[in-house]
């Protein structure tokens, strides 16, 4: 894994956007130290805090936060010059192996002043894209790459190294970093599982039901087995008679219908049908009567009322032409006055009388020609004969013709009701016959109860008997689960022990491994190598102890401030060597308490060496001119920043170069 960009907007002191490289190389050659200068309360702790934050989130153990609630610490970081349109962000590149490929994630998270349910929002960039998913589950996906309980083995500043220099045990950071790093709490974890699976178990076996002993069990099955053949004889003798009594039923039945039982119980129906129908007759013949007495006689002189009116028509036309005639006349007459006053030629006014006198001549002849009129109808009457022909007869005819229909039908309705009346059985024959059908009918229900009553019984002694067959089946399977149970709950004492002895066995041959990567640590960044010959390290509480070439324990308070810090230094570098992940090193003012043989030591041989990646956040003091000459000798020095504070704006501005 590889740092590759750090990006802070308006976090802490750093006012706008201020963008770092962090790349561990300069010219295409790998220079694994990134330095950053800053004097103290310059910005440089917040510098390592920006990094936790954008990897862990509210779960980040960033120096500044103490009891406070995420959303509080969000806002405690946004810069006090912050414009309220603008966003506190951070931005961290990375780099690492996945599948045998080289991938660059950018972790981004925004906050306001108040941030919107005490959260920030994070943005995982794969490459140029989004990645939702990511984004969604990247607390678990950090956690595989380089998680939370180890980070303070790689994220570190001088203030831890000073207390575990200091203290005679590691904190309990440290010691759940060292667990968590050497494998130590998968024991613990399989043994507080195996506590979980035995209170189960026991749960199970408080639950399981108690059986009864085999012989009870076949006993109660034989008996269930003899109830069954006497339901299921029973049930036969039932069906028997179910079906006797079945035909004794269809036989009444079949009498109660032949001898007018039948009709005899629904008489008063068919009187009152018989009633009905008659009525409906008299209906129909009194709606003749009255299609009789309107218009429907005439239906039988159609003929010659068709004759009436095309001879009214004629007449009328007749008529209407005489009197044109006299109207042409005596507009004539007033024509020719008229022509001759006009003072018009004699011979032409002639020729116009005469052929005038040819058109009434034609016209009278026409009229001449017709035959005399007789009927001398006008033309009222006319119209009323005309309707009476066309929709009066009609409609006469077509109900006279439904009515005579519906007649006859009724005539043959009420001739079916008078043969059933007819064949009814008497009042007497009638009362035998409904008490035989009725005996006849009970006898078949009480029957037909007493068999579904039966097949019930015989049905549920079916199921009892499968069920205790399933008894009997599981009885061997349920005595066996017990017992493994009981073996899983006897065994777990076993494998606890058999637990203990392989965490010890595994702490003894990783702590050996971490002996040995500390005492080489430890004795390469010492000026004075015959000091200590191994550094022992407790299988219990992780405390260090020193031993000379003699196997003499060496007393802490033989060995000097600085080189206490040096053993802290080179057991966390061990841890580090140990956890065999390729992590970058963050380290913060780390040079406090050394002398200059000891702070040469750590420059030369540690810093260039700690990782494939090295942050340092130094003083002037820690990393002075001489240390970063010699760094730059080396040619370890990838970029150099120095962190510009203005005491008077509180704002803190990324430069490139060091102090000198």
């Amino acid at each position: 894994m590889i740092f590759l960009e750090l990006v802070l907007q308006n976090f802490g002191p750093y006012f706008g956007k201020q963008t770092i490289n962090l790349r561990p190389t300069n010219t295409n050659h790998p220079r694994p130290i990134i330095l950053f200068g800053g004097m103290n309360g310059g910005g440089k702790t917040t510098l390592l805090d920006a990094i936790r934050l954008a990897l862990y989130g509210h779960r980040a153990q960033c120096s500044t936060r103490g009891n406070l609630t995420y959303g509080d610490f969000l806002s405690q970081c946004v810069n006090r010059n912050t414009p309220p349109t603008e966003k506190t962000r951070i931005e961290l590149a990375f780099e690492h192996i996945q599948d045998d490929q080289i991938v660059e994630y950018r972790i981004i998270r925004t906050w306001e002043k108040n941030p919107k349910d005490g959260k920030d929002n994070l943005g995982i960039l794969d490459g140029e894209w989004p990645d939702y998913y990511l984004a969604n589950t990247w607390d678990e996906y950090i956690e595989n790459l380089l998680p939370l309980g180890i980070s303070n083995l790689f994220l570190f500043d001088g203030e831890q190294v000073k207390e575990l220099a200091e203290l005679e045990t590691p904190p309990p950071l440290v010691v759940d970093a060292i667990q968590s790093l050497l494998g130590l709490e998968l024991a613990e974890r399989l043994a507080a599982d195996l506590d979980i699976l035995v209170t189960r178990k026991k749960k199970q076996i408080a639950k399981t039901k108690e059986i009864g002993n085999l012989e009870e069990i076949e006993q109660k099955l034989h008996q269930q087995k003899t109830d069954l053949e006497v339901a299921s004889e029973k049930l036969a003798d039932l069906e028997k008679q179910l079906k006797k009594s079945q035909e004794k039923q269809k036989k009444a039945m079949r009498k109660f219908v032949s001898e007018g039982g039948k009709i005899a119980a629904e008489r008063s129906q068919l009187e009152q049908e018989f009633k009905d129908v008659e009525l409906e007759m008299d209906n129909a013949r009194q709606e003749m009567i009255e299609l009789a007495g309107g218009a429907l006689p005439l239906a039988l002189i159609s003929p010659l009322l068709e004759q009436a009116s095309s001879q009214g028509d004629l007449e009328i036309l007749r008529h209407e032409a005489e009197i044109a005639l006299d109207a042409f006349q005596e507009r004539d007459k007033r024509l020719l006055d008229y022509l001759n006053n006009l003072s018009i030629h004699t011979e032409k006014v002639s020729k116009i009388e005469e052929f005038l006198n040819q058109e009434n001549l034609t016209l009278k002849e026409d009229i001449n020609e017709a035959d005399e009129p007789w009927l001398f109808a006008d033309e009222e009457a006319l119209i009323l004969l005309e309707n009476l022909l066309r929709y009066d007869i009609e409609n006469s005819l077509r109900n006279a013709q439904e009515s005579l229909t519906r007649l006859k039908d009724l005539e043959v309705e009420i001739n079916v009701l008078e043969k059933q009346l007819a064949t009814a059985a008497s009042p007497e024959a009638y009362e035998i016959l409904a008490t035989a059908l009725q005996e006849a009918q009970t006898e078949l229900a009480r029957v037909e109860v007493a068999c579904e009553n039966s097949k019930y019984d015989c049905k549920k002694l079916e199921d009892d008997i499968n069920q205790t067959k399933k008894e009997l089946l599981s009885y061997t399977d349920e005595t066996m689960e017990l017992h493994n149970i009981q073996n899983i709950i006897e065994s777990s004492v076993k494998v606890k022990h058999t637990l203990q002895l392989f965490k010890d066995k595994l702490t003894l041959k990783k702590l050996n491994k971490l002996e040995i990567e500390v005492t080489e640590c430890f004795r390469y960044l010492l000026h004075k190598s015959d000091l200590v010959h191994r550094v022992a390290i407790d299988t219990h509480n992780f405390a260090l102890s020193l031993y000379d070439n003699q196997g003499q324990l060496v007393p802490k308070h033989r060995i000097s401030a600085g080189e206490k810090q040096l053993l802290a230094i080179s057991f966390l570098w061990g841890l580090a060597r140990v956890s065999g992940r390729h992590l970058p090193v963050a380290i913060d003012t780390p040079l406090g308490r050394l002398d200059s043989s000891h702070r040469q030591n750590l420059v030369e041989r540690y810093f260039p060496t700690a990782s494939h990646q090295v942050i340092l956040l130094s003083t002037d003091t820690e990393v002075g001119k001489l240390e970063v000459e010699n760094l730059r000798n080396l040619e370890a020095i990838a970029y150099e920043y120095l962190l510009e504070y203005n005491s008077q704006k509180n704002q803190t501005n990324v430069k490139k170069g060091y102090f000198w």
